[in-house]
């Protein structure tokens, strides 16, 4: 059986791949890093390489979301070896070109906020829920939200201050993440099969920024669907993984 392993991003856990989990397992050996507690994409590469190799895993597909794309993009780039394919979603190569026209107003406001040091933490202290609500609402089509056990999980992740703060550590390492992914494909590309899915907020952007750094590069766009692809249509996900991933 396949490896597959799995990164999610902020204000996320492991549950973000709960309706898309049961199917991947059928075909998949499926790992799913815990990575509430960020950091710099080189560390966590690392640490992702190390799981795998506890597991078995001698090579993997990795499919990845948000704060975890940085992740999948330096471990695919550094330890090619360990990726066969790769899909990334709804998130940016660091400063790369192509994401012009998604940063033309400006890049997403809690970018600045979680980068400042112990502001974040400070201010949201003891609102925890409402602030991981919001992104959950803002991240799925309509305002819906996700299921009640699902959020209850995300917010427990992100309570306190201490969790809080790891949290945003993910946001405090992205000038280091971009200048990592700008000094890596500077000298290598992407080698593997590289599937970018858009939805929204990010759209096309990931892809764009992509085309220049692979080798063999595929592009899906959901429309109608939000942020938080495999809890806000989990059903095209798949359609979209399983054909890529068999």
């Amino acid at each position: 059986m396949n490896g597959l392993v799995l990164l999610h991003g902020f204000p996320h856990t492991p549950r973000l791949w709960d309706e898309v989990l049961p199917q991947l397992r059928r075909t998949h050996h499926v790992l799913t890093p815990d990575t509430v507690a960020g950091g710099d994409a080189m560390s966590l590469a690392e640490q992702v390489a190390t799981e795998m190799s506890e597991a078995g895993m001698r090579a993997a597909d990795v499919v990845a979301i948000d704060a975890g794309v940085p992740v999948a993009l330096v471990l695919a780039l550094t330890r090619p070896a360990l990726v066969t394919r790769l899909v990334v979603m709804e998130a940016l190569a660091g400063a790369l070109p192509g994401a012009e026209s998604f940063l033309a107003k400006g890049a997403p406001w809690w970018f600045g906020f979680h980068q400042v040091p112990d502001l974040a933490e400070t201010v949201l202290e003891g609102h925890e829920r409402e602030y991981v609500e919001w992104f959950l609402q803002a991240g799925t089509a309509a305002r819906r939200g996700v299921a009640p056990a699902v959020t209850d999980a995300f917010v427990a992740a992100y309570t306190g201050r201490d969790r809080l703060a790891a949290g945003f550590a993910h946001y405090r390492a992205m000038p280091a993440n971009a200048a990592a992914i700008s000094a890596l494909t500077s000298e290598r590309s992407l080698t593997m099969p590289t599937l970018a899915i858009g939805a929204h907020p990010v759209g096309p952007a990931l892809g764009a920024q992509l085309s220049r750094v692979t080798d063999d590069l595929s592009t899906i766009q959901l429309d109608h669907c939000g942020h938080l692809i495999p809890l806000d249509a989990p059903d095209r996900l798949l359609a979209a993984l399983v054909p890529f991933l068999s």
